[in-house]
Order: structure tokens, then sequence, then C-alpha cells
């Protein structure tokens, strides 16, 4: 990692929440499901995040409401390791939840809705965490 180099993103996010017609959230959703139900919702959750994180990599499409990507000190691989790893997902709750949730999303309402719930849900605290690197890394160098 280079010292000389920073990570700064915009910290302005689309928001929003994931309601059921039944008035429950995702999270609540995911909680009632059984155990083996859970672990299929998170491994198809799992195969969207890694999906979202490439896409946004490579550059979103236009009309995501993402910040660009950071050019920094770490590679499109850091990146996309720190973004879909278990740790950075334990920041939430339990990884397999968190996956789960955006599996269930997906099944439900589709590709889009999954890429707006990490967006809206996952993202902010990523973008923070990236820019307070870029923090220290600059008071480094001081």
């Amino acid at each position: 990692m280079s010292a000389a180099s920073s990570c700064t993103l915009p910290t302005s996010m689309l928001t929003g929440s994931h309601f059921s017609s039944t008035g429950q959230t995702i999270r609540q959703q995911v909680a009632q499901l059984d155990e083996g139900s859970r672990r299929d919702k998170a491994w198809l959750g799992d195969a969207v995040l890694s999906l979202f994180a490439r896409q946004w990599l490579l550059g979103p499409p236009q009309d995501w409401q993402v910040p660009s990507p950071p050019s920094c000190d770490l590679n499109r691989a850091e990146l996309f390791t720190w973004l879909t790893s278990n740790q950075f997902l334990s920041a939430f709750r339990d990884p397999t939840q968190v996956e789960a949730e955006i599996g269930l999303v997906y099944e439900k309402e589709g590709l889009q809705a999954a890429f707006e719930y990490i967006q809206a849900h996952l993202l902010p605290l990523f973008v923070r965490q990236v820019n307070n690197r870029a923090k220290a890394l600059r008071g480094k160098r001081h």
C-alpha cells in the first residue's frame, strides 16, 4: 500500500427501506426462515453482492445513484474483497443474515431492487470506511 495515495468518495447515497406487502422488513422476513432456507438465500445474496461489486468497480452505469469507485491505494481486487468480505458484512450483523437479505430482495423484487438495497444499506458504510482509511493515510504522511 502506498501512503502517498488517497481514497475519497462522496457520501451522498440513496436511502430507503424494503417492506413486504405484510409490512415486515426484509430483516424480519429472513429471521423467520429456517436455517436451510436462510443459507440458500445467503448463497444467492453472496452472488448478487459480488456482481454488484464487480459492476460498481468497473464503473457504475449512469442510472446508478452511487459514487464512482475510489482512486486510492487499494486496487479493484482489494476493494472487491473488502466490500464482499464477512468482516465488512459483520459490521451490520451476521454476514449470512446480510447476504440472505440481499438474496431475498433479489428473489422477490429482482436484480435492480437487490442492487438498490446494497446501495442503500451497505455502500454508505463502505464509503465511510474508505474515507476513514484515506484520512488515516494522509495523517501518516504529515
